[in-house]
C-alpha cells in the first residue's frame, strides 16, 4: 500500500506572505511570531481568505493593505490567542482574598478607593473571577469607590465580556453555592447558557486597549492582572510592558502573571512574593 500524500493545502502561505503578517502583528501588537506559529497563522487567517472569497494570501496581503482602517482590526482578532476559564490558575484569586484586598483594604482607608485592572482579559472570565473574589471577601466594596477595568486588543472578545454570557459547561468547575449566587440560568432559547449576575456586572468596565499603543488610564491600580499575555513578547517589549505597569501601580501594588511566565532579567520594580506574584518596590 503506498504511503499516504501530504493533503494539498487550499492556499499557498509564501515566505513573503508570512513575513508580511508577521511584521505587521508585531508592530501593531508587539507579538512575536516565530516561524513555529506559521501554521497557526495559516489557519487563523485561512478563514478569512474563505470570507472574502481571496484565492492566495498574497490577494489578502493586498487586500489589508488597501483596506487597513477595518481589515487590520480582523487580522488583529484572527491572530491573538484566548484561552481563559474561571477562576484559572486558582491560587491567584486565594491571594487576593487572603492577602492583597485586606492589605489594600487597611492601606486605602482613607480614600476608600480599589482599582484592579485586568489586562489581557479574553472573554470576561478574569475579571468576572476578580469581580467574585472582591464580592465575597470585601464586603465593604459597595461603600467604596470600587472599579474594575478589564481591557483586550480584541475587540470580539470584549463584546463576549460585556455581554456576560456563556455556556452553562463553562462554569461546572465552580461550586454550586457560588454559581447560583452570580450566575442566572437561561431558559427556553437560552437554555444551557448561563449569564453572570449583574451585580458583578456593574463592578467591571470591559474596553478595548492595545497594550503596545497609548494608555488613557492614570491609575493608579492597586491590582494588575496580566497573566498570559507576555510570553507572546520578546524582552525588550516586555521590559518596556513591565515598566509602564509598574508606574501605573500604586506603592506595594500587585501584580499576577502567568503560569509559565516570569519578571527575572526584565525588571527591577518589583520583587517575588509567591508563585507568579510580585509586588511592586516602595
Amino acid at each position: 500500500m503506498p504511503p499516504a500524500q501530504p493533503r494539498e493545502r487550499e492556499f499557498e502561505l509564501t515566505d513573503q506572505d508570512f513575513t508580511y503578517f508577521r511584521d505587521l502583528v508585531g508592530q501593531h501588537t508587539g507579538i512575536t511570531l516565530g516561524e513555529h506559529k506559521r501554521q497557526l497563522v495559516y489557519g487563523r487567517l485561512s478563514r478569512r481568505l474563505r470570507e472574502l472569497r481571496l484565492t492566495s494570501f498574497g490577494d489578502y496581503c493586498q487586500y489589508v493593505e488597501t483596506h487597513a482602517d477595518t481589515e487590520l482590526t480582523e487580522v488583529i482578532n484572527a491572530i491573538t490567542t484566548n484561552l481563559t476559564s474561571f477562576f484559572r490558575e486558582q491560587h491567584h484569586f486565594e491571594h487576593l482574598a487572603t492577602a492583597a484586598l485586606p492589605e489594600i483594604q487597611a492601606r486605602n482607608t482613607r480614600s476608600r478607593r480599589l482599582r484592579i485592572w485586568s489586562a489581557g482579559c479574553s472573554t470576561g472570565e478574569e475579571p468576572y473571577s476578580i469581580a467574585m473574589t472582591v464580592a465575597e471577601t470585601f464586603p465593604n466594596h459597595k461603600h467604596w469607590d470600587t472599579r474594575i477595568l478589564a481591557t483586550d486588543i480584541d475587540s470580539q472578545v470584549i463584546a463576549c465580556g460585556q455581554k456576560g454570557v456563556y455556556p452553562d459547561e463553562r462554569i461546572k468547575d465552580i461550586s454550586p453555592e457560588r454559581a447560583r449566587r452570580w450566575f442566572l440560568r437561561g431558559t427556553g432559547a437560552n437554555a444551557n447558557k448561563v449569564r453572570v449576575s449583574p451585580r458583578l456586572q456593574e463592578l467591571i468596565a470591559f474596553r478595548q486597549l492595545n497594550l503596545m499603543g497609548g494608555w488613557p488610564m492614570r491609575g493608579p491600580f492597586d491590582v494588575i492582572f496580566c497573566r498570559n499575555v507576555v510570553i507572546y513578547f520578546d524582552k525588550p517589549t516586555q521590559r518596556k510592558l513591565f515598566d509602564r505597569y509598574a508606574d501605573l501601580l500604586a506603592p506595594e501594588g500587585y501584580l499576577y502573571v502567568g503560569h509559565s511566565e516570569s519578571l527575572n532579567g526584565t525588571s527591577e520594580r518589583f520583587e517575588l512574593i509567591g508563585r507568579t506574584i510580585y509586588k511592586r518596590i516602595a
